[in-house]
């Protein structure tokens, strides 16, 4: 989604200054019932605009600070070929979290202010990024487990109620099925390698197994923003249904691998036709949204010097837009 195809944040309604909502919310109702989209210039109410703001940032959010985990390996990765496939991933990472933002712009919030809160940790970014990764299997379980994850959160996402929000999900879900990949074959070649090889893919699968299972959000019971938001058909599927999708996708790929999950309450459940697995840490998971988990203040510090370190180009770029906004005036003048 390019620049010029966006519009000006002050183009796009609200409910505010609306003559008369009650129509225009039953509208808005109509259609999403009718599995219908919501565009930007389109009504909507002001719960809904708010609420697709925080998630789509915090979505952005995720993509910018999931790259630094796997970029700190570019340079230590095994071989040039496994370089130059990390560097493309975390390259596609950085365009997910351009597409998002543009998505979240068309609702009338700016991409300075959203960098603004993530940086002032007033916005959030998924807790899954907030661990280290101090070996190269970490390279393959992120991939495996952490993409994988984000494939089963984010495919009923194509189908999600907000139209730009829908669109850019599709590439994204395109891009991270490759992603997912990638992990898998990591994995592989480790766990069939030498003993020392699988040992270490073993116990990166130990480390972020259960980080993997947070990602989807607390239990149903806690979560106070998911019914509102599948209500209005901006989710499809509920933290747990999600969450269990995860785990039955999973168990399986982990026996091709020859890795063990570290849950042993994790089995086979013939009546439910799903796979039992073992209560989650959520002290741990509120432990780090809170801002204090392994790697919180690093990946924040770390995003803001990146920021501030940009500063020049940013500046730059907007005195050369002014400069060739002259020209085409001048010119436009000249000529008339």
């Amino acid at each position: 989604m390019h620049t010029a195809d966006r519009p000006a944040p002050a183009a796009v309604p609200t409910q505010h200054g609306q003559p008369d909502t009650t129509e225009a919310q039953a509208e808005f109702d109509a259609r999403i019932a009718a599995e219908g989209r919501i565009e930007p210039r389109d009504w909507m109410p002001e719960a809904y605009r708010k609420t697709l703001i925080r998630q789509i940032g915090q979505h952005a959010h995720s993509e910018i600070i999931g790259m630094q985990p796997e970029g700190n390996w570019i340079t230590r990765a095994p071989s040039l070929k496994r370089k130059s496939i990390l560097m493309a991933k975390v390259q596609d990472e950085a365009g997910h979290g351009l597409y998002l933002y543009s998505a979240a712009e068309t609702l009338g919030i700016d991409r300075d202010t959203m960098t603004e809160q993530l940086i002032e940790g007033t916005a959030r970014y998924s807790s899954i990024f907030n661990y280290p990764t101090p070996t190269w299997a970490d390279m393959g379980a992120i991939g495996w487990l952490v993409d994988g994850a984000a494939i089963c959160n984010q495919v009923p996402l194509c189908r999600a109620s907000y139209g730009p929000y829908a669109r850019a999900m599709v590439r994204i879900c395109k891009e991270e099925s490759f992603h997912q990949r990638q992990g898998f074959e990591i994995l592989y070649e480790l766990s069939h390698g030498t003993e020392a090889q699988k040992a270490m893919a073993q116990d990166a699968v130990d480390r972020w197994w259960w980080p993997s299972l947070m990602m989807f959000g607390p239990p149903d019971a806690d979560s106070p923003n998911s019914a509102q938001s599948m209500a209005w058909k901006i989710k499809r599927f509920s933290n747990d249904e999600l969450r269990q999708r995860f785990v039955d996708m999973t168990v399986p790929q982990s026996e091709v691998l020859g890795l063990t999950l570290p849950d042993p309450d994790l089995k086979w459940n013939e009546d439910r036709g799903h796979y039992d697995f073992g209560e989650i840490d959520w002290t741990e998971f509120k432990e780090v949204l809170k801002g204090r988990g392994p790697c919180n203040h690093l990946r924040i510090a770390n995003r803001k010097a990146a920021h501030d370190n940009g500063a020049w180009v940013r500046e730059a770029a907007s005195a050369y837009a002014a400069k060739q906004s002259r020209r085409t005036a001048d010119a436009y003048q000249e000529a008339s």
